[in-house]
């Protein structure tokens, strides 16, 4: 069955039965792999025979996780690591050196800026970052001949900010350089970056991919030319995924599409709530009509993912006592999780970032990010609407 639909290629793709039968895959603890003789060995060092050398290396759990996200992403090959941003890390770190110089989208997961502006720097690599609002056309005039990589994320967290992907990609192969998609919010279920043409997608498997909070991981999906690089870098390196915690990712897959049916389903409908609440100035959601990029989310995303933004009047304090009001919904530092999740980037996820950094991303004092759970929407929807009476009340 060469042609089978997502949600098949996420339960059926498997790593080979052992002798003993198993329908699950078993979980490999081991930290080697032996080898049937010295001449084996040999030829699996020297790259003649594929095979499991060291858990460092590559692992079968791993090795079952990538060869699924492969098959839902449509990429030629991957690499998994041990969390998100080690994949953000290496996906950039393998291509770059002394005198180079990297493209961003300005709207970033916090540590993704910091990795930009703090750690490659040391390395004599250089960034310009490219607001958002920028036509993609305009993008180019930043282009350097030492120019190796653009990397952006769509939609951005926490601002769901959405890039044309497609006009990325044309942008990035006219000039001979990787575009590297950060695809976290929309998981492959919702979005491909390969198929619009990037050439390298990483994904914070924490979130969506695990989908109750339980572990971290990441994985680097892509052209096999490219991941070779990123497998040389990552292996000796050393971020490698747990085996027990690739096991754990592999098998969520197998639920992920439904999940993301009922994120999204969840998402929407509180969006649509809160964008006429007198308390609130605006809402972001990417299938949502009032969108900036509202056309373009419909283009190149199956649904809207399961992020909400929007501004609650009162500023930082008001966002503070926002959340100290709400009665169900978690306060904690992940997304994507079955229950719902309420933040405040301006004071958390987002605060090593300088006010005037925050607002050239969309992060203004009052933003709050909600991750829409697998709850009942009308539990979801009841806990947030009494957070917003308590907290007016209190500023009255």
């Amino acid at each position: 069955m060469d042609n089978q639909q997502f949600e098949t290629k996420a339960i059926r793709t498997q790593t080979a039965r052992s002798p003993h039968g198993e329908h699950a895959a078993p979980i490999y603890t081991t930290s080697s792999f032996v080898f049937e003789d010295a001449e084996d060995a040999r030829a699996q060092f020297a790259n003649e025979k594929e095979g499991d050398i060291y858990t460092r290396y590559s692992n079968p759990n791993n090795n079952e996780l990538v060869e699924k996200l492969c098959a839902m992403e449509g990429t030629e090959d991957g690499f998994a690591t041990a969390s998100g941003m080690a994949a953000m890390f290496t996906s950039l770190a393998a291509f770059v050196g002394q005198g180079d110089h990297v493209l961003a989208s300005r709207s970033l997961f916090g540590s993704t800026h910091q990795i930009l502006t703090q750690i490659l720097p040391k390395w004599g690599v250089s960034h310009t970052y490219v607001d958002v609002s920028t036509p993609i056309e305009e993008w180019e005039q930043h282009i350097r001949p030492e120019t190796k990589m653009i990397f952006v994320e769509t939609p951005s967290n926490p601002a769901l900010d959405i890039l044309d992907l497609e006009a990325l990609a044309q942008l990035a192969n006219k000039h001979g350089i990787i575009l590297n998609v950060d695809n976290c919010f929309a998981t492959p279920y919702l979005q491909n970056p390969a198929k619009l043409g990037a050439h390298i997608v990483t994904h914070s498997a924490t979130k969506y991919m695990d989908g109750q909070g339980r572990t971290i991981a990441g994985v680097i999906l892509g052209k096999a030319e490219l991941i070779e690089k990123v497998r040389f870098f990552g292996r000796h390196t050393g971020p490698a995924l747990s085996p027990f915690n690739g096991w754990i990712i592999s098998k969520s897959l197998e639920t992920l599409a439904i999940r993301m049916e009922r994120h999204c389903a969840n998402a929407l409908d509180l969006a649509q709530t809160l964008e006429s609440h007198e308390e609130i100035n605006w809402v972001k959601y990417p299938h949502l009509p009032s969108h900036p990029q509202y056309e373009l989310a419909k283009k190149q995303m199956k649904l809207g993912g399961g992020i909400v933004s929007f501004e609650i009047k009162g500023g930082v304090e008001r966002g503070r006592r926002f959340l100290d009001a709400l009665q169900m919904l978690s306060l904690t530092a992940n997304l994507g999780d079955s229950r719902s999740i309420a933040t405040h980037p301006a004071s958390t996820t987002h605060s090593k970032l300088s006010p005037e950094e925050r607002l050239n991303v969309g992060i203004t004092d009052g933003l709050i990010r909600i991750s829409c759970g697998l709850e009942h929407i009308q539990d979801i929807m009841a806990d947030i609407l009494q957070a917003i009476e308590v907290s007016a009340e209190v500023q009255a």
